[in-house]
């Protein structure tokens, strides 16, 4: 995947394509943008025509070297050959040394809004599910008590590495997700009796099947002082139960779409 850096540093000349206004349905929302070079792309307003034109008027824009920042204000409907309904009105401008310097921090600011995705355990679905959750808008932390378990992990996926993981709950912001896979079932249970005290989680799950949801039931009713209520946010087994394939890379596809569902319903 090619990053940010990478682009910038490949493509000295540059158009932004950033939305305007989106009124009606419409591919992407307001502050949506992506780079424009002559022969590549960062990011995206929707797919398209609506970014195909975009496209071609940014490189028109860069062929001539414009100065001036021009304005596109299309109707998303047949004339286009989109159904979308609605209307559409992006700025394109050429990317000038001041600009490109602040792109990088624009990208940190909207990436700092992201929300937190905690995964307790790098074994082979939370590699899995790291990968995943690694193409989505989220800031992934896998948090282990092996330093082994750690390696090989995607881009931009953090690891932290704790003899305690439980503690790892309580330093998270609000609205996080938190999903527990380690290699220890008792482990599991303390970092999930953690998670459940967190009644402001956008998510809390746990691998495994029936009988470990009710072996931890009972251990989290009798031992643990948990209470029903709290019991009932916990998502166990994580990715549903319709599909029988258990191989790392199918839970992990069922779990971070249940994730991301999660956590995107969450967000005011």
């Amino acid at each position: 995947m090619t990053t940010l850096a990478t682009f910038l540093a490949a493509h000295p000349h540059l158009a932004i394509v950033e939305v305007r206004s989106a009124i009606g349905s419409t591919p992407r929302e307001v502050g949506a943008w992506m780079l424009v070079s002559p022969t590549a792309i960062f990011g995206t307003i929707g797919g398209g025509q609506l970014e195909f034109r975009a496209i071609d008027r940014a490189r028109e824009m860069i062929a001539a070297g414009s100065p001036k920042a021009d304005l596109l204000d299309i109707p998303l409907g047949p004339e286009i050959g989109q159904c979308c309904g609605g209307r559409t009105s992006v700025d394109i401008a050429l990317v000038d040394a001041e600009l490109r310097a602040a792109i990088p921090k624009r990208l940190e600011s909207e990436e700092a809004t992201y929300p937190h995705v905690l995964l307790f355990g790098g074994g082979h679905v939370g590699h899995a599910l790291a990968a995943a959750l690694a193409l989505m808008p989220f800031r992934v932390t896998i948090v282990e008590t092996r330093a082994e378990a750690l390696g090989g992990m995607p881009d931009g996926v953090t690891t932290r590495l704790t003899p305690v993981p439980e503690e790892s709950v309580r330093d998270t912001p609000a609205h996080s997700a938190f999903v527990v896979l380690t290699h220890d079932h008792a482990l599991d249970f303390l970092i999930v009796a953690e998670a459940l005290k967190r009644d402001d989680a956008a998510y809390v799950g746990m691998i495994g099947s029936k009988t470990k949801r009710a072996t931890f039931k009972s251990w989290y009713l009798k031992e643990a002082g948990g209470s029903e209520t709290d019991l009932a946010r916990l998502v166990c087994p994580i990715g549903g139960s319709a599909v029988k394939d258990k191989r790392p890379a199918v839970i992990a596809a069922m779990a971070a779409a249940e994730i991301s569902a999660a956590l995107f319903s969450s967000v005011s």
